[in-house]
Order: structure tokens, then C-alpha cells, then sequence
């Protein structure tokens, strides 16, 4: 059975700042969603103050449909949240029609059309307070190095490797791209990959059967809007098992708690630390959190999710991130601890630039 998988999130509004949406607009999206006849099942979470909509149909990738009923839904969860004065109703809806596709309007979407296999498992995984290119290590490692997945060795299905397409999103006039080839191609890669604010992985699909892996989001919000609205919290899918990497191996960079942009007002580097589904935000509105949930799914029905950072091992990986978190808000806005100039997300720092630039003089030697 030929299905897609839509994972769209949105942060439209939150309790005491940036920390979680309520219950009652938690409740209004599920309600939304099971009223749609076009979708073939659905599932529900947060990660932070974004909510996260996982949908199944056979309307294919970018339908006018789904992405109508996510942005609906999405507007009744703001209403809710302006009717009880929530910080931020509304933030990530950068345009008040809907015009055919959510892309482009402020929602996170990471969607991948396929021929069911006999078994379907996949993850959804979803971030806050953080850009696309936070995942730009963990796919990397989980997909190119054997350290992460020992199925490039023992596998295979997977000795010819993965493409890489890999977006510029600084580049907003159209989508610039590069498609690249492990494992030759591995250090190519990787000089693209270092710059997590700049270059970001867009898809991954298997050389040995052209079968897509991964769909990430890849949407910067203030190349859209032109000003802050907040950080873009991405998104993305990833079928595992079989000729793909094992849900363990696609997990498994995350325990490094690497330095990822965003923490406060988006401006700061932070460790990115793995926490369970429906989880706040709290010190210095951050860290940077990630959540991943496995499903499998079968004629289009999803099962219930196995949230794979519940396990008591990710409690010492999150003490590891709290420590390193700690130790990086020390240097408080000095050097790496903030966002070099150029991804200062607040327009106020921008103008004290301004102003000060004008009152420098040059001094003879």
C-alpha cells in the first residue's frame, strides 16, 4: 500500500513564556484531526512549546488537503491559546490565509511518500529551540560512520551507501541543492555539514535501492518573515530496520549531547539534550531538546509510539547535557558561548552595531 507520512509542527502559543502548549489546545488539535475523513490515522505530541502533528493518507507529499487541515488545526490551537492569554499565539503562522501549502508559512514539514514494506517501522523526531542544522551531525553519523551504525559494515543492503541531498538555506530566492554520495563522498559531506547554520540536510535515500530514508524540515523562519519569530524547530522522518539503518543506530549520535544554535531568544550555542515526548523547556529557555518517537505503521494505520528517550540510559545522557549546558552559560555572551554576528536572531543588537559603528575613527599609525 503506497502511504504518506506528513509530520508537521508549529509553535502557536505557549504557558509562561516558551515552555509547553496547554492541555486544552492539546485537546482542540486531536479534536480537529479526528474529524478529517481524508486522513487514514494520526498522532499528537509536543516537543517544548511546538506541537507536533504525525499524519498518515494517500493524498501523497505537499497536499493542498493535509496541509490545510495542519494549518486549521494549528489556527483553532491559537485561538485557544489568545483566549487564555498565552505568550506567543499564533508565532509560527506567518500569514493569515491559507494559500495551498504550509511550507513557506512558518510550520515545520518533513514528509515522505512510500510502498509499504511487509514490516514499516520508522521514527519521527522533533526539536525546540534550535535550527534544521542541529541535525545535521546525528544524520551524518547514524548514516555515513560505522562507529553509529555498524550496518554499514555488517549489513548488505547497505554496503553501497546513501545520497545525501543536502539544501543552502541561505539561498531563499529558489532551493539550492548538492547531491552527494557516501562513502566517497564522506568528506565532502562533512566540509558542507560543519556549518550547521548554512548548509542542512534535506533527505537521505539508500544507493542500493533509491528507497527514501529521511525527510527533514528545512524551513529558517527569519529568512521567511525577515525578523525574529522564533527558532525553527525542526522536524524529520526516518525509516529504519532492513535496508536502513536500526532505529539504535539512528538514535545513538544523540547521546553525544553535541553544541547545537538557539537556546535563549535563539542567539546562543547549547547542547542538545535528548528528552521524552511531551516535554517543557525550562533553564534559560533551553536547552536545546530533542524528542524521538518509533512507530510502525500498517494500510496507513500507525501504532501506538515507542518513546525511545524514556529508557533510564538517556538519564545519565541528560545529566551530561545539563553539565555541559552549565559550563557553556558560564561564558555567558563571550565568544562561542553566543551566535556569531551574522546569526544574531534579535534586530536590537543589530542597531547597537549600527550606532556604534558610526562612532569609530580612524586613528593614524
Amino acid at each position: 500500500m503506497k502511504i504518506t507520512l506528513s509530520l508537521i509542527k508549529a509553535d502557536v502559543g505557549s504557558i509562561g513564556g516558551h515552555t509547553k502548549p496547554s492541555k486544552e489546545m492539546m485537546e482542540k488539535v486531536k479534536q480537529h484531526l479526528s474529524e478529517q475523513e481524508v486522513l487514514i490515522d494520526y498522532k499528537v505530541w509536543h516537543t517544548g512549546d511546538d506541537i507536533v502533528l504525525l499524519m498518515s493518507h494517500q493524498q501523497g507529499k505537499d497536499s493542498d488537503k493535509v496541509h490545510k487541515i495542519a494549518y486549521d488545526a494549528f489556527v483553532a490551537a491559537a485561538n485557544i491559546a489568545k483566549e487564555q492569554g498565552l505568550y506567543g499565539a499564533g508565532q509560527d503562522l506567518l500569514s493569515d490565509s491559507f494559500s495551498g501549502n504550509v511550507k513557506g508559512m512558518g510550520p515545520g514539514v518533513a514528509e515522505i511518500e512510500f510502498e509499504e514494506r511487509a514490516n514499516e517501522p520508522f521514527v519521527a523526531v522533533s526539536a525546540d529551540k534550535t535550527d534544521p542544522g542541529a541535525y545535521n551531525l546525528p544524520l551524518y553519523l547514524a548514516f555515513a560512520d560505522p562507529m553509529h551504525n555498524s550496518g554499514l559494515m555488517l549489513a548488505p543492503s547497505m554496503a553501497k551507501g546513501f545520497r545525501f541531498t543536502i539544501m543552502d538555506v541561505s539561498h531563499t530566492d529558489k532551493d539550492r541543492v548538492i547531491e552527494l554520495d557516501t562513502p566517497e563522498g564522506m568528506y565532502d559531506i562533512a566540509a558542507l555539514l560543519r556549518d550547521n547554520q548554512r548548509f542542512v540536510v534535506e533527505s537521505i535515500h539508500s544507493r542500493e535501492t533509491g528507497e527514501q530514508a529521511v525527510e527533514v524540515s528545512t524551513t529558517r523562519l527569519h529568512n521567511i518573515a525577515g525578523k525574529y519569530t522564533g527558532k525553527d524547530d525542526p522536524v524529520y522522518l526516518a525509516r529504519v530496520q532492513g535496508d536502513f539503518p536500526a532505529t539504535g543506530e539512528v538514535i545513538s549520535p544523540y547521546a553525544i549531547c553535541h553544541y547545537v544554535a538557539g537556546f535563549m531568544r535563539g542567539s546562543h550555542t547549547g547542547p542538545m539534550m535528548p528528552v521524552k515526548v511531551n516535554s517543557e523547556v525550562s533553564f534559560f529557555d533551553g536547552p536545546p531538546i530533542v524528542s524521538a518517537q518509533a512507530f510502525c505503521v500498517k494500510n496507513g494505520k500507525i501504532t501506538d509510539g515507542c518513546d525511545l528517550f524514556a529508557h533510564p540510559f538517556w538519564d545519565t545522557v541528560r545529566q551530561k547535557a545539563s553539565e555541559k549546558a552549565i559550563a557553556i552559560r558560564e561564558q555567558g555572551f563571550s565568544g562561542a558561548a553566543m551566535l556569531p554576528y551574522s546569526e544574531l536572531e534579535y534586530g536590537g543588537i543589530v542597531k547597537k552595531m549600527e550606532k556604534l559603528h558610526g562612532k569609530f575613527k580612524l586613528r593614524e599609525k
